[in-house]
This record gives structure tokens, sequence and C-alpha cells, in this order.
């Protein structure tokens, strides 16, 4: 037997599944030998236990499907109305330079400034209920959509344009069947981010006048020195993000399905 065949490399997902369970036998023993006291750091069989109870009891008198189902509104709405108007507005200032002149300066001073910072003002102009949260998630997918849509809609290949010109297409044409194909896998990068931000957005969206969200929960529960809560909440927060990161690349898998041949 050669050397070529006996040495096979092993697959991505034997190595990925090893890299996760060595993981957790490090984070068993540290907490069963108390290498690391449970205060600091709950062991996974603990962690275990208070999701049971979560799933059984809720949080607060709140069910926990409650708490994942508002953050998950409040999120999904934002992001969604961030993106349908951010994308038409990259797409468009990134096509056409009269458009971009005009929106440029302000995207490029509105850009560098975190989310967060606007909390006060949402506060002020939209108090503290649901739409303040929205409104706040809203600008970070809108932010993100629009830039990368922007950058997809300037850098579509000259050739391109060329050629479409060259067969009498009309202004509308060449952007509905040049532009936007050639932008979407930078639309689709820019929704993956919005997508990323936006559920993470919501934590802190939750932290001010919120009494139901994971937010919400890790928060009060961080307050009530509940460390296990806390760390399911932030478990619960990145498996859900990893199921909408997960939707967003089988989407763009089968509408960008040209992308990387």
């Amino acid at each position: 037997m050669s050397n070529s065949t006996a040495r096979q490399p092993l697959p991505m997902m034997w190595i990925s599944t090893g890299t996760i369970v060595g993981l957790l036998a490090v984070w068993w023993a540290a907490t069963t030998f108390q290498f690391i006291s449970a205060t600091y750091l709950p062991s996974p069989q603990a962690l275990v236990a208070v999701t049971y109870d979560l799933v059984m009891n809720g949080y607060q008198r709140v069910p926990l499907i409650e708490h994942i189902g508002i953050s998950l509104f409040r999120a999904l709405a934002g992001f969604v109305l961030g993106v349908a108007l951010g994308v038409p507005t990259g797409l468009i200032t990134g096509y056409y330079r009269s458009c971009d002149a005009m929106v440029s300066p302000i995207m490029a001073f509105i850009r560098p400034i975190p989310p967060i910072a606007f909390i006060p003002m949402v506060v002020l102009y939209f108090g503290l209920g649901e739409l303040g949260k929205v409104v706040l998630i809203f600008f970070t997918a809108f932010n993100y959509a629009h830039v990368n849509a922007h950058s997809g809609a300037a850098h579509v290949p000259i050739q391109y344009l060329r050629a479409a010109q060259s067969l009498g297409l009309t202004q509308f044409q060449l952007f509905r069947k040049i532009v936007l194909p050639a932008a979407l896998p930078q639309i689709f990068t820019g929704l993956k981010v919005a997508m990323a931000l936006s559920w993470a957005v919501v934590v802190a969206a939750e932290l001010v006048g919120a009494q139901r969200g994971l937010g919400f929960m890790i928060s009060d529960a961080a307050q009530l020195f509940q460390i296990p809560v806390v760390f399911v909440g932030i478990a619960l927060i990145g498996l859900i993000g990893l199921v909408l990161n997960l939707i967003l690349s089988a989407t763009e898998t089968t509408l960008v399905h040209w992308k990387g041949r």
C-alpha cells in the first residue's frame, strides 16, 4: 500500500466533532475536579439541569419559548425592515453616481457609530416599548445591508455592462438583468452580517425597559447572580444565531447557484 493511500486526510466533520468533544471534556474535567469554581463556570450537567428547569417552568413566570419568540420577533422585524430599505438604496447608490454623491457622505458619517450609542435617543423618541427596540435593530440591519449592496452594484465587471449595452438593453433592463444578479453574492454577505448583528443588538435593546426576551433574561439573571441561567441564555443566542445563518446560507445556495463556479 502506497503512502498516499495510507495517509488519507481526516474528514472535516471528524475534526470539528473531535474539537467540540475535546472542549466539552476539558470543561467537564475543570468543573468536576473543581479546578474552576462552579460559581464562575457551571458544569455541563448543571447547565443541562437548568435548561430543563427553564423549559418546564420558564423564567420569571414567563415561558422560555416566549422569551425566545419575543427576541426573534424584535430581531427579525428590524432585520426585514432594514434589508427592505437598505438593499434597494444600496443598489441605486452603487449604480447611479449622482445618487451615490448625495447619500455616501451621510452613510460615511453614520456607519462608524455603534448602534448602542443610539439607545438614549431611541428611548427619548420612541419610548420603552417594542417600536424603539425594532428601530434600533432596523438601523443596524440597514447599515450593513446598504453598504454591501452598494459595493456589489458599484463593482460589476465593466465587460458585463459593455456587452449588455452593445445588445441594446435599456437602463432598467441592464440594472435588472446584469447589475442585480452580479451584486447578489455581495448582497447575501451583507444579509449575513446584518442578521448576526441584528440578533446581537437585540440583547442590548432588551437591556432597557424589557420584561421579556433573552437579553432581559441574561441581564436579570446576572443581577441575581444566577450564573447558570446566564450561560444558558448565551448558549441559546449562539444556537439560534447559527440556525439563522444556516437558513441564509441555504437561501444563498439556492438563489446564487453560480457562485464559486
